[in-house]
């Protein structure tokens, strides 16, 4: 087996790890055990501000709807969410990981960082759901999330979309088992939208060969939280880096 997947007890491993930092932060991440089961995973809730506009939605197939309009929702940063984003890429070296995401925004300074362009329209507060799972196909973390209006309708996977940054929707058009689906969330059995896991070992090979070689801390978990939690809103404070905890050393996620 490959030195840089894995299993399901290093998973388990990371995420303690990641719990002990989460709860000095506050940053909100609990274990969430299945009844009956010695299964769990990580979760958080967290607010996102978004502006709701009736301009058309861009759907994952690559264009924009011609038919009736749809309401759509784009993110609107604060100041401290852009400094958290440029945290999460901090952690894992983003120049190297990211190579692909960064070079769609070259070209494009005259724009915002991290907002999408908004249309006029009004601004709602939405309620996200984040669960991070182990995948055993893939030995990989797996991100899952769904998100609510306030008055608690789910929200549709083309409004989903339409809350993508779109250099990132650009990146994961290019790629399409990549991209964001609808599934049935594997420990409840609920719908949740997932960020397929296929790539996952391919963007944390350097990574984790970095550390190796130079003999660093690394926690999986965490370090492929800020290059995935960003594409869905959710940023990695850079304090999580600062603090990381000594035995979170790369042999932590070797396979025995």
């Amino acid at each position: 087996m490959s030195w840089c997947v894995l299993d399901e007890e290093n998973f388990r491993r990371c995420c303690r790890l990641l719990l002990q930092q989460s709860e000095q932060l506050r940053d909100g991440w609990s274990w969430e055990a299945v009844q009956g089961s010695e299964e769990g995973y990580l979760k958080k809730t967290a607010l996102r501000s978004v502006i709701v506009d009736s301009s058309p939605v861009w759907d994952h197939e690559g264009s924009a709807s011609d038919s009736e309009p749809h309401t759509s929702c784009h993110s609107w940063p604060d100041q401290q969410g852009q400094e958290e984003k440029q945290a999460g890429l901090v952690l894992v070296d983003a120049d190297s990981i990211k190579g692909g995401i960064e070079d769609e925004e070259d070209g494009e300074e005259d724009e915002d960082d991290g907002v999408c362009a908004v249309s006029e329209g009004s601004s709602q507060v939405l309620q996200y759901e984040y669960h991070i799972l182990h995948s055993c196909s893939y030995s990989t973390p797996v991100l899952y999330f769904r998100a609510f209006t306030q008055d608690g309708r789910s929200l549709s996977l083309e409004e989903v979309w339409s809350s993508v940054h779109p250099n990132f929707r650009l990146r994961l058009q290019n790629s399409p088992l990549n991209t964001i689906t609808l599934q049935e969330h594997p420990l409840l059995g609920q719908p949740f939208f997932m960020l397929h896991p296929c790539r996952t070992e391919e963007f944390m090979r350097p990574v984790l060969q970095a550390a190796q070689d130079q003999h660093r801390s690394v926690n999986y978990v965490l370090s492929w939280l800020s290059v995935v939690g960003p594409v869905v809103g959710l940023d990695v404070p850079l304090k999580y880096a600062t603090q990381l905890h000594p035995a979170a050393s790369l042999s932590s996620t070797e396979s025995d």
